[in-house]
């Protein structure tokens, strides 16, 4: 009874959001707006800044300037690499191998969508790079064996379960807002300096690798796999991979003949050898150096690379792949900025701080987690960046648990999960994937927004109860 409940329930929230979910740009756009407008009503600003015309006109600055727009290039290339890396690793002919084989395991479209959710989830605890592209790779390469061997499936939903790697990604090893806080150097790119002391350096024991942690994202590799298996659609309501356009086969080139120096170069294995070798050693001499309790954003972009690189035949095979991959960074590199400008907005207007501290207010010692978590989810709404986020949020949410006595680790992990949240409901992060299984936002935000709901009460349990 229940899982027919939820197959129906599933399947009338996403015919609901096919009808009313524009595209991620018309978002960026409409979300700029009504933040520009909710900045000019409920704003703080500084004494003389009054008026609708001085307040536009101030935050029109604050939006175009370094704060604003072009605040988070740094990090945005950071997240091109890293979603780089996870794309060219997933490409590579052994993984590719290793996803076709898990595609062609399910015997039904409802099992499918269960084993794409937990290698995306699983690899994606593993880096989220990694979890976008690899799961929206096994989606598509689900879709096709199952179309194949004549089974019927509702593609948009193997691609919704492709996207759940994002849902855990902020409690995994490639979480930002947890990684910038192992070091000064890390946490002073993010936080104001006057925050940033021996006291609020926080290892992975007390975040990523916390006990609270590892309920809550073990948890959801559970119950998130479970959920979607129960909302595949009946046979009758099926929707094969067939009815879309998926990005085009990945299968590996001959290779050419090298009757050159150059053409051997291009094609020889031992360079990306030699190269990922190079990267492997630095990387790992640099965790030996930090601590694996202390791992960087850039120590895992460099061992991700490693990885790619020793996984390609050749340089010109991995920068193939490396080409294919950089479609996936157009919706980063040109919303980005539009993301930044909103969070310049936000800063500029007091508008991220009225909105926290309203809720914020809300809370006690007991619930202040809850509460962090809702608001983070909300901002991440706005600002979809775990690193961007936790600079406008991170002072906020510290400030409030040192006067509440609570350790800074739990803290991270409130909003990194408040972050990773509402990324199922926010489309910015699924460019990539739409891009690959040639499906729309619109066709799989009901399914993610139902995982939402789902994962938001289990998080909230571990939060309320510890």
């Amino acid at each position: 009874m229940l899982p027919c409940m939820v197959r129906h329930f599933g399947y009338l929230v996403t015919a609901v959001f096919r009808r009313v979910v524009p595209d991620p740009l018309v978002i960026a756009v409409l979300l700029t707006l009504g933040v520009f407008i909710a900045a000019i009503v409920f704003g703080r600003f500084p004494e003389g800044v009054d008026g609708v015309i001085n307040r536009s006109d101030w935050l029109i600055s604050a939006w175009r300037g370094g704060n604003g727009l072009w605040k988070l290039l740094a990090f945005a290339m950071q997240m091109c690499l890293i979603l780089l890396g996870g794309h060219i690793l997933a490409e590579a002919p052994p993984v590719r191998r290793i996803l076709s084989k898990v595609g062609d395991l399910p015997r039904s479209g409802a099992s499918a969508a269960a084993i794409v959710a937990l290698v995306a989830m699983l690899l994606g605890i593993l880096n989220w790079g990694l979890g976008l592209i690899g799961g929206a790779v096994l989606a598509r390469e689900a879709g096709r064996s199952l179309a194949r061997r004549g089974i019927p499936s509702h593609y948009p939903l193997l691609a919704a379960a492709g996207y759940t790697g994002l849902l855990v990604w902020h409690g995994g090893l490639s979480g930002s807002a947890p990684l910038s806080m192992t070091t000064a150097a890390g946490a002073e790119k993010v936080l104001p300096a006057e925050l940033v002391g021996d006291a609020i350096i926080t290892p992975l024991g007390q975040t990523i690798f916390s006990l609270e942690n590892l309920l809550v994202t073990g948890g959801l590799l559970i119950i998130v796999p479970l959920l979607l298996r129960f909302m595949a659609p009946s046979n009758e309501l099926s929707e094969p991979i067939t009815r879309f356009a998926p990005a085009s086969s990945l299968e590996t080139p001959a290779t050419p003949p090298t009757n050159t120096l150059p053409d051997f170069l291009n094609h020889t294995r031992w360079i990306t050898l030699l190269l990922g070798a190079a990267l492997l050693v630095a990387g790992v001499s640099s965790v030996v150096e930090s601590g694996i309790d202390r791992i960087g954003l850039n120590t895992v972009i460099m061992i991700l690379l490693a990885a790619a690189f020793l996984m390609h035949r050749s340089p010109e095979a991995f920068m193939d792949a490396a080409a294919r991959a950089a479609a996936g960074c157009a919706g980063i590199i040109v919303q980005f900025p539009l993301y930044a400008g909103i969070m310049g907005l936000m800063v500029a207007s007091g508008l991220v701080q009225t909105m926290t501290e309203a809720l914020l207010a809300l809370a006690t010692p007991q619930t202040l987690e809850f509460w962090t978590m809702v608001s983070a989810g909300i901002v991440n709404i706005l600002v979809p960046s775990g690193g961007g986020q936790w600079a406008v949020q991170g002072p906020i949410a510290l400030q409030a648990a040192q006067e509440a006595g609570i350790g800074t680790g739990s803290m991270v992990m409130a909003v990194a999960y408040g972050d990773e949240l509402t990324n199922m409901l926010q489309p910015f992060w699924a460019l990539p994937l739409l891009a690959v299984t040639g499906v729309r936002a619109r066709d799989i935000v009901g399914y993610t927004a139902i995982v939402m709901v789902v994962a938001g009460g289990w998080m909230t349990l571990w939060l309320l109860i510890q």
